[in-house]
């Protein structure tokens, strides 16, 4: 059936069921993905995490300490270890965040016993700092993960950085180089990302973009890895739509600058005074979140307008390097822990589709965070593990990473509720790295199936086979006692056909990833 008359014959409604979740309407929708003109690369960065020190993000949550009656790996949790491999986390960010430019990379190392209890000025509460330098790059490998490291630049200094980094990286009979065999680690690291401050345009030293850029010249010249690794040094970048920071940045440090970051977090109401809650929210804040989130792709368009007048080659990587749901945080809970719903899983997949469409300049982004902070991929509560719904999309999304992007052409009716306006569908699609062809499908609206034609021109499918997110409601969650109330199912809704056009059924609030071989 040619794609036209297979459209109009999808055109009434309906009443059916997938998954559990019935719907009353169905509409109709066309996506068209070009195989034969592939984009850029994907890079398996784009899928990282951000792990802080704050709150439950690493005490508690990935630290327990070797004596521990959890299982554990080394002091780590195995569950949380095993959930991370299992989605190849591929970087992830530490010590900060806001705490980075507190830190002081020499209270981390030797006997625990004797490291110093700080204040941790920025989130509150006491550093023990039993997880420091060399525990940290142990759970990077442990999970499989590159390390990307903070420096301290709002109170620490060039030398400071610069010793790390030997400590680090120091491969002969250095001081430092002998300081770190004798505490425990024979052979060097592998640093792959140095950030050069965090978030200096606020927490990070409230600097001026002109003096930043003179601060990161400093820096990045005394930012050295040692035995022939390569480094890439990334900038404090711009605090959401800060366009003149970028500017100012890039005009007086373009050359020495590997990587760029840009700082976004979604708010329902956009008042960081009254965020609003996680858990506690109906349609208006469901529409009104992914209004928010997809404000990501003007960022990313006009930041890289700029950093195009100063790097046309695109040399420079744009790396959002801290990007989530902020809500408020609930009574009584530690700090910026926050429930994770299907709501959240819609953002994490708009927002993943919005980094591929833009991946010949974003080529690295951390999601915040990692565990019990923001919109984390994982929750614990003493011995107990759950796996949040945005974990599911990395784990769906994760046939991406190093996959070549296709471009996808949507066709479908907004999706409107209280004067409020999104597309009605979202596509992203990538010719993975096992030859296959791989289409995620997003349906935000809580009310209306969708019955999609998926054309893809010049390339012919011969089997389907998906998975499916979605949720009776909108606010669905999962929790310690009920762990897989939101969790990815088998997708049978999709049939090629005789043409090559593959029709696929799409529930209401479900997020769909096909695989075509």
């Amino acid at each position: 059936m040619a794609l036209r008359a297979w459209m109009v014959a999808l055109g009434c409604c309906m009443s059916w069921g997938i998954t559990g979740v019935a719907f009353a309407a169905t509409a109709t929708a066309q996506v068209t993905v070009q195989v034969d003109r592939p984009g850029a690369v994907i890079h398996r960065e784009i899928y990282g995490q951000f792990a802080e020190q704050l709150g439950r993000g690493i005490d508690e949550g990935i630290w327990v300490g070797e004596g521990s009656p959890i299982a554990n790996v080394h002091g780590f949790r195995k569950d949380v270890v095993d959930a991370l491999k299992a989605i190849h986390v591929p970087v992830i960010r530490w010590p900060g965040g806001c705490y980075a430019d507190e830190y002081r990379w020499r209270d981390g190392i030797g006997p625990r016993a004797k490291r110093p209890v700080r204040a941790n000025y920025s989130w509150g509460g006491e550093e023990h700092n039993a997880v420091g330098t060399h525990e940290f790059m142990d759970f990077a490998e442990l999970v499989g993960a590159q390390a990307y490291l903070a420096a301290n630049m709002g109170t620490g200094s060039p030398r400071e950085m610069s010793d790390w980094l030997e400590y680090l990286t120091g491969d002969g009979q250095t001081d430092l180089a002998r300081e770190r065999r004798a505490n425990g680690r024979a052979k060097p690291w592998k640093v792959a990302y140095l950030g050069i401050g965090n978030e200096s345009w606020g927490c990070g030293g409230h600097m001026r973009g002109v003096y930043y850029a003179d601060q990161y010249r400093q820096y990045a010249t005394f930012a050295r890895a040692l035995g022939g690794q390569t480094l890439v040094k990334v900038a404090s970048g711009a605090n959401a739509d800060d366009y003149a920071w970028t500017e100012a940045v890039m005009a007086g440090a373009a050359e020495q600058i590997d990587a760029f970051g840009v700082h976004y977090y979604t708010l329902p109401s956009g008042d960081w005074k009254h965020k609003g809650s996680a858990v506690a929210f109906g349609e208006d804040a469901w529409i009104a979140t992914l209004k928010a989130a997809l404000h990501i792709d003007e960022l990313i368009a006009r930041h890289s307008a700029i950093m195009d007048k100063y790097d046309p080659a695109r040399r420079i990587t744009l790396a959002v390097d801290e990007w989530g749901t902020w809500y408020d945080t609930e009574p009584g809970a530690s700090a910026l822990y926050q429930q994770n719903s299907l709501r959240d899983a819609m953002v994490a997949a708009v927002t993943l589709g919005i980094f591929h469409a833009h991946a010949e300049r974003v080529r690295m982004a951390n999601i915040a965070q990692m565990v019990n902070v923001l919109q984390a991929m994982i929750l614990t509560d003493k011995g107990r593990m759950v796996l949040t719904p945005t974990y599911h999309v990395f784990d769906l999304y994760q046939v991406f990473q190093d996959a070549t992007s296709l471009p996808a052409q949507v066709r479908a009716d907004d999706y409107v509720h209280d004067g409020v306006r999104v597309p009605g569908l979202f596509a992203t699609a990538a010719r993975g790295t096992d030859g296959a062809v791989h289409v995620a499908l997003v349906n935000p609206d809580p009310t209306r199936a969708l019955r999609v034609a998926l054309a893809l021109p010049g390339w012919k499918a011969g089997k389907v086979s998906g998975r499916v997110l979605s949720a009776p409601k909108i606010d669905a969650i999962n929790t310690f006692e009920r762990p897989d109330a939101v969790k990815p199912v088998a997708f049978d809704g999709a049939t090629v056909g005789s043409d090559g056009v593959v029709a696929v059924s799409m529930p209401a609030k479900a997020i769909v990833v096909l695989e075509l071989r």
